[in-house]
């Protein structure tokens, strides 16, 4: 995910590159699957570790509109997330069975679709808006996890993002309030959470860059996977 650097004018406050928004999203990500995979529901740990994985998609939602917004080849960046959430599939669907979901990845490139949708039909508003709102449905038809919320989360992200002759701390708080009644859905504490650790992102793209730690950071979602699978399988 490529992200460009601008400034940032809340200096005083300790900022996050997109690298550590990465690394806070990961690691969400590990703690909130630790829970729903390793540990019993009835324990005020399950529900700790559950509500500080809420903060994880918003924050890779967030880093998927940045990314949109400064790659340099969109295709090849939707591409990337359509084949890494092909292989994802495989371990997501030996650890979940049958459910009629499918995994994350593939509502981030189904989020970038609507995104490159909405740039190429963007003088037509009508259409424009009935593109997002397909891509959105799709989501939901296939059940991707997030579903049709996650998608209109990038999508807000995007679009506000891109408001021009506004200061940043301005456009990212319209972010946040728009964003916000999506993120509350898969709960408050969690929203909250992540509505802090995006307000504190300072434009940079931080010590994660280079293609193979890009696409590392890709596989790492369905190399996780295969690991809870793995621990599933000799534990149960």
């Amino acid at each position: 995910m490529d992200i460009s650097s601008t400034s940032y004018p809340l200096k005083s406050l300790p900022l996050f590159s997109g690298s550590a928004l990465k690394i806070i999203a990961v690691l969400s990500m590990m703690t909130d699957h630790c829970a729903y995979y390793l540990m019993d529901g009835n324990t005020w740990a399950y529900e700790v570790m559950r509500c500080f994985g809420r903060v994880a998609f918003p924050v890779f939602a967030f880093l998927v509109a940045e990314g949109f917004a400064h790659t340099r080849n969109r295709m090849r960046y939707f591409l990337s997330l359509l084949l890494f959430a092909a292989i994802s599939e495989v371990p997501w669907y030996l650890l979940n069975g049958a459910d009629g979901t499918h995994n994350v990845m593939f509502t981030l490139a189904l989020g970038v679709l609507a995104l490159a949708a909405f740039e190429r039909l963007r003088e037509h508003r009508v259409l424009c808006c009935c593109s997002i709102l397909l891509t959105a449905w799709l989501a939901a038809w296939l059940g991707t996890d997030y579903e049709w919320r996650g998608v209109l989360m990038i999508v807000v992200f995007y679009l506000l993002g891109m408001v021009k002759n506004t200061p940043v701390t301005l456009r990212r708080m319209l972010q946040l309030l728009f964003a916000f009644p999506l993120m509350m859905h898969y709960g408050i504490i969690g929203a909250l959470f992540a509505c802090v650790v995006i307000f504190l992102y300072d434009g940079t793209r931080g010590f994660i860059h280079g293609n193979v730690a890009k696409y590392g950071f890709y596989a790492f979602y369905p190399a996780h996977l295969l690991s809870f699978l793995i621990i599933c399988q000799s534990l149960f």
